[in-house]
C-alpha cells in the first residue's frame, strides 16, 4: 500500500500514513462531468412567462383591400399587437414552466463519481495540469495534522500553507479575481475568482471553517458532506486539496 508524508502545522514531515484504497479509483471525467451537470440541472428552477403573457388584447384583422399587412390589430386602434413578428406580441417559442430539467444518475455512477474525483486530487500531475501552483517537494496527496483543523485565525492558516509550499496558489486565487462580463453585475454576482485550495476535515463544527473563509478560493468540507462538484469545480478535476489525518482515516473506511 502506498504511503504519503504528513506534515505538522509547521511544514515539516512529522511521519507517513497509508494512502486508502479511494485514492486508486479508476480516473473517470466522463463520469465526473455526468455527476456535475446533473447535479446543476437538479437545482434549476422552473420559469417561463404565464399562459396568457402577450394575448391579453382586443384585437381583430381589417382584412384585404386596405393596402397594410393583414395583422391583428387593436379593436380600438391601428397599433398591431399580440402576433409574435410584431412589436409587444407574444413570445414565438417561450420557455415552458412545466419543463422537467431534473437529470436522474445511476447511485454507482454518484460513487464512481466522488472517488474518481478524490483519486484525482491525490495526482500531483491532474492538479497542476488544472493550473494549480505548488512546490515540486509537495507530496500527494497532502495530508495535515489534526491540530490544522483547530486554527481560527486566517493568518495562521495562511502560514500554514506557506510552510508546506502550497501558498502560491492562494496568491493566483487572489490576484485572479476579475469583474464579471454581463448582466451578473447587476444581480449581487459582480466579481469572479478562481477556485483554490480544498480543506478536507473530519468533523462538521471545527474552528478552521471561520478561519479559511477569509482566503480567496479557500473552502472547508468535511468527509460527509464531499461529492464531485466540490472536489472537481466545473467538472475539471484534480483540485488542490488539503486532507486532515482524520479526515484521510474516514476516508480509508469507505470500500470500492
Amino acid at each position: 500500500m502506498a504511503q504519503t508524508n504528513v506534515y505538522s502545522v509547521k511544514g515539516e514531515v512529522s511521519g507517513t500514513i497509508d494512502v486508502p484504497e479511494v485514492f486508486s479509483s479508476e480516473y473517470r471525467p466522463d463520469i465526473i462531468k455526468k455527476a456535475i451537470l446533473a447535479a446543476a440541472a437538479n437545482k434549476r428552477q422552473p420559469y417561463g412567462p404565464a399562459a396568457r403573457a402577450g394575448m391579453r388584447h382586443s384585437v381583430k384583422t381589417w382584412g384585404k383591400g386596405r393596402g397594410v399587412s393583414r395583422v391583428q390589430r387593436l379593436h380600438d386602434g391601428k397599433r398591431a399587437t399580440q402576433s409574435p413578428n410584431n412589436v409587444s406580441g407574444r413570445r414565438a417559442h417561450p420557455p415552458k414552466p412545466e419543463r422537467i430539467w431534473e437529470q436522474k444518475v445511476n447511485k454507482k455512477e454518484l460513487r464512481l463519481a466522488r472517488y474518481s474525483a478524490i483519486a484525482a486530487t491525490g495526482c500531483a500531475d491532474c492538479v497542476r495540469e488544472r493550473g494549480h501552483q505548488f512546490d515540486d517537494s509537495v507530496s500527494f496527496p497532502i495530508v495535515i495534522d489534526d491540530e490544522f483543523q483547530n486554527m481560527a485565525a486566517t493568518s495562521e492558516i495562511s502560514n500554514v500553507f506557506d510552510s508546506i509550499g502550497v501558498g502560491y496558489d492562494v496568491e493566483r486565487a487572489k490576484e485572479g479575481r476579475k469583474i464579471r462580463a454581463g448582466r451578473g453585475k447587476m444581480r449581487n454576482r459582480k466579481y469572479k475568482a478562481p477556485v483554490s485550495i480544498l480543506i478536507v476535515v473530519s468533523e462538521r463544527d471545527v474552528p478552521i471553517f471561520k478561519g479559511a473563509s477569509n482566503l480567496p478560493g479557500v473552502e472547508v468540507e468535511s468527509v460527509g458532506t464531499l461529492n464531485a462538484g466540490i472536489l472537481a469545480p466545473g467538472g475539471d478535476a484534480g483540485r488542490l486539496t488539503v486532507y486532515t489525518r482524520s479526515a484521510i482515516a474516514k476516508i480509508g473506511e469507505w470500500t470500492q
